[in-house]
């Protein structure tokens, strides 16, 4: 380890900086990690830490590491082109149906192919699975039930989870009575029942763009159409757009992920997001908020729920614990406002009720504070594999790809050259042992072809370096005419 030699000439705060960087060079620090204190290498190095502050404070204003409340300063990806926002191309859109319907069924086939590398699919919790305490606490659950395990359960889901589950609505400022939330089958659940709710076959359904094409087969299957509003890479769903889209078209409701979007990892602020819902009420339109990723957010506080802001009952809001806790366990729920009692009547007649084991389970996990304790290190663990891929793609992919920069999630959107088609070498990807989700999946129009989603949601091992490798080498190789 280099020490600093105060007999040199140089600065001791250069010396610092000279530190940092052959500790970035050797390997020793990657983006994402968290460096020294400022007490730590003040009395390492046996100087000031106002001294080693400068140092940093430099480093910061060169864009080489970053600084975070109350946590530290962190190294940065430093080659990464960030994906800016591309308002100035965007064109109007109208009603479509899927144009890739085949591509996205692909795209999930090639997530369970075994030996393969899965960056094709969102599951946060990979980064850090709670397995274990799950385990554990189911095993306490079955030891106090026996027989109940396997009964039917209310059709609104566990009495005691949903009220865990108001209490967090609560603290938002979220005025919820647990007998209006609606435990469902994961968050795909919810949003079908909240669809139904609120709209008939031929209506259409405003949705992000680019939108999480589980969405968009949603609607599609629900007889309705899907109409594309555009989304900001860094504050989400624009307003003034969607202002212009409700004008040109009856849209009956929006579905939206606005607190935090999937694939572009963007966030609505808090003011942007109660204009929304202002306007939206204004016009007697629904807002069906997808919140699956609300508490995997990289900023310093939570985004507020939609719910908060509605005047007349027209939010619906769904989530689940598929993304922060237990996928396989298909646990989500849904608040619905007005409409709770036809949402329950559609529950009944679509499923009659979620498994209660799962449910006793998770209930367990919020009341024990595990379940919070465990969010707070996914969340620093996504945070790092972010960076860590940032860095990665920009490494090994042409210096003309960008690289959103999410504001929380599990997800990079990456865009290519216009003339790449990324759904053209998605099938040589598998061939090499390596799935990403191509652009075109993302838009019922068939948009984004010179797109792909990448997941950081991931176990980091030398297998992900080198499937970034292998996809970079297939940017590069796609032949220009």
């Amino acid at each position: 380890m280099r020490l600093v030699d105060k007999s040199s000439p140089y600065f001791l705060y250069q010396q610092v900086i000279d530190f940092v960087e052959f500790q970035q060079q050797s390997g020793a620090i990657r983006p994402g990690d968290k460096l020294p204190s400022l007490r730590k290498l003040s009395r390492q190095f046996e100087i000031s830490v106002p001294t080693v502050k400068q140092a940093y404070l430099e480093l910061e204003r060169q864009g080489s590491i970053s600084a975070r409340p109350q946590s530290g300063y962190y190294l940065k990806a430093k080659q990464a082109r960030t994906l800016l926002p591309m308002r100035a191309i965007w064109a109007s859109c109208e009603p479509a149906e899927i144009s890739c319907r085949s591509l996205i069924e692909q795209v999930y086939d090639a997530v369970h192919m075994p030996d393969s590398v899965a960056l094709g699919i969102s599951n946060p919790v990979n980064a850090h699975p709670p397995d274990k305490t799950l385990a554990r606490l189911m095993r306490s659950v079955l030891s106090r039930v026996s027989e109940k395990a396997v009964s039917y359960g209310p059709i609104n889901g566990d009495p005691k989870l949903r009220l865990n589950l108001a209490f967090r609505y609560q603290e938002q400022g979220v005025s919820v009575n647990h007998e209006d939330l609606i435990i469902t089958n994961g968050a795909q659940e919810a949003l079908s029942i909240a669809l139904q709710c609120v709209a008939e076959r031929g209506d259409i359904i405003a949705v992000e763009s680019p939108c999480y094409f589980g969405l968009i087969e949603l609607i599609e299957s629900l007889g309705m159409k899907a109409l594309e509003v555009y989304t900001c890479t860094e504050d989400g769903v624009c307003v003034v757009e969607l202002a212009k889209v409700i004008k040109q078209h009856s849209v009956k409701a929006c579905l939206f992920s606005s607190a935090i979007s999937n694939p572009l990892g963007s966030m609505m602020t808090d003011k942007q997001r109660q204009a929304m819902v202002k306007l939206l009420e204004k016009n007697n339109i629904v807002l069906i908020e997808d919140e699956v990723y609300s508490d995997l957010y990289f900023t310093e506080h939570r985004p507020v729920s939609a719910q908060l802001y509605s005047e007349k009952g027209l939010v619906l809001t769904c989530s689940s614990f598929s993304k922060t806790a237990a996928p396989g366990y298909r646990v989500g729920w849904l608040l619905a406002g007005k409409f709770e009692e036809k949402a329950k009547r559609i529950k009944r007649a679509q499923s009659c009720s979620t498994s209660m084991l799962q449910q006793w389970t998770l209930s367990d996990y919020l009341m024990s504070g595990e379940y919070d304790r465990h969010l707070q290190v996914l969340r620093k663990t996504l945070r790092y594999n972010c960076e860590r891929m940032r860095a990665l793609i920009a490494e090994h992919f042409p210096d003309q790809v960008c690289i959103s920069k999410p504001k929380g999630g599990s997800v990079l959107w990456v865009r290519c050259r216009s003339h790449v088609d990324t759904s053209q070498f998605f099938k040589q990807a598998i061939a090499q042992g390596v799935n990403f989700a191509p652009g075109e999946v993302f838009s019922p129009s068939g948009k984004y072809k010179n797109y792909m989603r990448i997941s950081y949601g991931v176990q980091w091992s030398e297998k992900i370096d080198q499937a970034i490798q292998v996809l970079g080498q297939l940017v590069y190789d796609y032949p220009e005419s």
